[in-house]
């Protein structure tokens, strides 16, 4: 069997060697540099130039070919999807199951992945894969763990079937709407763990911020449908976890840099990669707001995103908000 793959990022690549030893692989680039460098060289230059990947992946920049197959990935990043999927929408059927990797709202409409297909009466079936999975340690088939969300619970099996394997293990959910809030809202809060490690704030202030944090992704989550197990579990408190507190997080990084004192701009100019936690954070504000739901370190970073804020105020602002119970 093969399995196309949209986008030719770090987790593309990291999804694409680890079902190459079972499936062939088709990946969509838009840039034919990197077309070449996976078809004659077999590697991705840009992220992972030293990991020389599995011959029966290629490349190709016709967006065409890739819906020849059954199996088509998503991996491009969400504001870009829409733009991506206009491009590709004639080529797909209800045929086609699309599993998409993307974590994040698009900016303007508030729309999660899913909405955005349905948008766009696109009739293919979705399911998405989300957890806490770094792409430079799946590369690396360090042990991982994820799970798989489609309305339909078969196809969510026959999806784990194709990427279980003895370091990549996946469980099963229905709940789309609970993984793919989890994985948004945990890339904004992984931004702010960031910015407190740039200001120089201990495990105190870290840990406070992401138990607060769960609680405002439950609260944004639930209102929307999603179930509490869902965002318990890896797709929001286990990847939370893993973007909050390593190195290898975009989001982590520029939360860091920003604290430091960096702009936005100059922070996302030396991640070299694409910080959904930024876009996502206005998305989820506005939404919040239209929605009257009270998020009170999202509402933060966005001010220090977008108004240019001093972090150190929104955390004192944080620290003396009215007195209130936990619960």
């Amino acid at each position: 069997m093969e399995i196309s793959i949209l986008g030719a990022g770090s987790w593309a690549s990291a999804i694409a060697n680890l079902l190459a030893d079972k499936n062939d692989i088709l990946i969509y680039a838009r840039n034919i540099d990197d077309v070449n460098n996976i078809n004659n060289y077999h590697i991705n230059k840009k992220y992972f130039p030293d990991k020389k990947l599995p011959a029966n992946i290629r490349a190709t920049n016709n967006i065409e070919e890739l819906f020849d197959n059954k199996y088509v990935i998503n991996a491009i990043p969400t504001q870009a999807v829409r733009s991506v999927l206009l491009k590709a929408k004639d080529f797909i059927n209800n045929n086609h199951i699309i599993i998409n990797l993307s974590k994040g709202l698009e900016l303007k409409t508030h729309m999660r992945i899913s909405e955005i297909f349905k948008d766009l009466n696109i009739n293919s079936t979705y399911a998405i894969l989300s957890g806490p999975s770094h792409a430079e340690e799946v590369i690396q088939k360090m042990p991982t763990a994820v799970v798989c969300a489609c309305l339909d619970t078969r196809i969510a099996k026959n999806i784990q079937d194709i990427f279980m394997r003895d370091y990549f293990r996946v469980y099963t959910s229905d709940d789309v709407v609970g993984v793919e809030l989890g994985g948004a809202i945990k890339n904004v809060l992984a931004f702010c763990i960031g910015m407190a490690t740039g200001l120089n704030y201990g495990d105190n202030a870290k840990a406070a911020i992401m138990t607060r944090g769960i609680h405002e992704m439950s609260n944004f989550a639930l209102i929307q449908g999603a179930n509490i197990k869902t965002i318990n579990g890896l797709a929001g408190i286990g990847d939370l976890i893993v973007t909050a507190t390593s190195m290898h997080s975009r989001n982590n990084r520029a939360g860091i840099l920003v604290g430091k004192g960096y702009s936005v701009e100059d922070a996302c100019n030396k991640i070299h990669m694409v910080v959904e936690g930024i876009p996502t954070t206005e998305s989820i504000y506005e939404l919040a707001n239209n929605l009257d739901i009270e998020l009170p370190i999202t509402n933060e970073l966005y001010k220090v995103l977008y108004q240019g804020k001093n972090p150190k105020e929104s955390v004192m602002d944080l620290m003396n908000r009215d007195r209130k119970s936990e619960y």
